[in-house]
């Protein structure tokens, strides 16, 4: 395994200020497999004869820190000091932290931001609670919520041990899209406790991306909330993938020249991610798709399916895809397909099975850490290949949709986020690569590029605007929301 920044380490050692054997360190950690990162002189830090610097070393894994220690201990003239783990240094005490606006120096900062002028605020808003979108965080303020029990490839590991990747999806809103996200892990794996608990907090937030919540209890609590609530709620591990897979597609076709509608399609893995991307499929004009799990291919002739012991959502499959009835593992009912999109787990794709695919072929192979075929046994199979990791080309990462799909809905006030908006939001992503620059390696922009939340934000705004959804008023500034709760008189108080 390759040497990566998740296992980054701080060695702190001591040298022989006489015949400091740097040259020698250096070598000593190639040769124990680490990759050197930087080298820094601590000034000062060492008694006399002494010098102290600083190694920031990427290793493979824990186990490769302690070869790679000893290797720098037995160096003569080199004593180890200490060594931090970097990736737990950024965590400590939390990734993200709250900042005011506006600066508390004088009486009068004090008398608006809090008592007695923030009264004038609060009544104001009392006589009408839509103009919380106007004067609290409300407008800006997404809430990130997850019980814990679908986390990345760990699984049901709790709220507790959620919550560092809560905090890191709440970093990736503000750094994309300015969007204000806070992480909110709940300690009750209860669909109806859930439910009720967002609802309860909804009147602090304008939008809830639900996070790593298990499916099929993902469905039911993302239906009833967005049924219940008037702000967008989104299950990102559903709707975030499907947009990032269409935007792929999109662009990937437009080099293959296949028509959407003639593709035919195997979906490994019919998880929450496995149906948003299948039903996007289709909303688009893909009929021809047949989903796959751990049995084989999913239809109405399985045998769990007419004992009625399927669950709801491959049942959904068996009815509305796979229309031929095929049987079978994915490496027999992958012949004649076009794309081939993976969600489930590592190496379940032969690599010579994909010769039985259709010419200028298409896999998006996005089982992390390791995809179900990987790009270089595919490689003279298949014409564009995607994975979800960040060390080949066309990585597939949902870091693409969120941001920009909340930064939209925001700014244009929408009460909810409609498949119309998550198909612009593809079609921002993948216009973000021009035409100029789209090839089989790069058929999707870098989680990085600045311009794609801007794209996506955008695109959505757009629909909103052309649907009718679109509450906030470019001309006043302000949210035109009809309400009971008195918006004339809220008006006339304000002025």
């Amino acid at each position: 395994m390759a040497a990566s920044a998740q296992y980054s380490v701080t060695v702190r050692v001591e040298l022989d200020a006489r015949q400091e054997p740097l040259g020698k360190l250096t070598a000593q950690i190639a040769e124990a497999g680490g990759s050197l990162v930087s080298v820094d002189l601590i000034p000062g830090a060492g008694p006399e004869g002494k010098r102290v610097r600083e190694f920031t070393i990427d290793a493979n894994s824990a186990e490769h820190w302690e070869q790679i220690l000893r290797s720098i201990g037995s160096t003569r003239g080199a004593r180890v000091l200490g060594f931090t783990d970097r990736t737990f240094e950024m965590h400590k005490k939390g990734k993200i932290e709250q900042h005011n606006k506006y600066p508390l120096k004088t009486r009068d900062d004090l008398s608006m931001a809090y008592t007695p002028g923030v009264a004038r605020v609060c009544e104001y808003i009392a006589q009408d609670k839509t103009k919380a979108f106007d004067f609290t965080i409300k407008a800006n303020t997404v809430a990130v919520v997850s019980d814990g029990s679908a986390v990345l490839g760990l699984g049901d590991i709790g709220p507790e041990a959620a919550m560092p990747v809560m905090e890191g999806k709440a970093m990736l809103f503000k750094e994309f899209a300015e969007v204000d996200a806070f992480p909110i892990c709940l300690d009750t794996n209860d669909p109806k406790e859930i439910i009720q608990t967002v609802k309860l907090l909804a009147p602090t937030f304008g939008g809830i991306n639900l996070e790593d919540i298990s499916a099929p209890r993902c469905f039911e609590i993302e239906e009833t909330l967005k049924e219940e609530l008037d702000i967008p709620v989104f299950h990102d591990d559903q709707h975030g993938t499907a947009v990032v897979v269409m935007a792929a597609l999109f662009n990937s076709l437009k080099i293959t020249g296949k028509p959407i509608k003639d593709l035919r399609v195997l979906v490994l893995g019919t998880g929450a991610a496995g149906i948003a991307c299948t039903k996007m499929m289709q909303e688009s004009g893909v009929t021809q798709i047949i989903g796959c799990d751990r049995k084989g291919a999913i239809s109405t002739d399985r045998e769990d399916y007419a004992d009625g012991s399927m669950s709801g959502i491959k049942k959904w499959f068996a009815e509305n895809t796979n229309s031929e009835n095929l049987s079978g593992g994915p490496n027999e009912v992958i012949e004649g397909c076009d794309l081939f999109i993976g969600l489930s787990g590592p190496g379940l794709i032969e690599p010579d099975s994909l010769a039985k695919m259709n010419k200028d072929a298409i896999v998006f192979a996005m089982a992390n850490p390791t995809p179900e075929v990987m790009p270089e046994e595919a490689e003279k199979h298949v014409r564009i290949m995607a994975t979800g990791r960040s060390d080949y080309p066309n990585q597939i990462n949902n870091v693409l949709c969120f941001p920009g799909i909340f930064r939209g809905v925001l700014d244009a006030g929408a009460p909810k986020i409609t498949e119309e908006m998550k198909l612009a939001a593809a079609r921002g992503i993948a216009e973000v690569v021009t035409d100029d620059d789209l090839a089989e390696d790069y058929i999707i922009p870098s989680v990085f590029n600045r311009d794609v939340a801007a794209s996506v934000a955008k695109a959505v705004v757009e629909e909103a605007k052309e649907a009718g959804l679109a509450r906030f008023s470019e001309e006043t500034g302000t949210y035109e929301i009809v309400s009971d709760g008195g918006g004339d008189g809220a008006s006339a108080a304000a002025g």
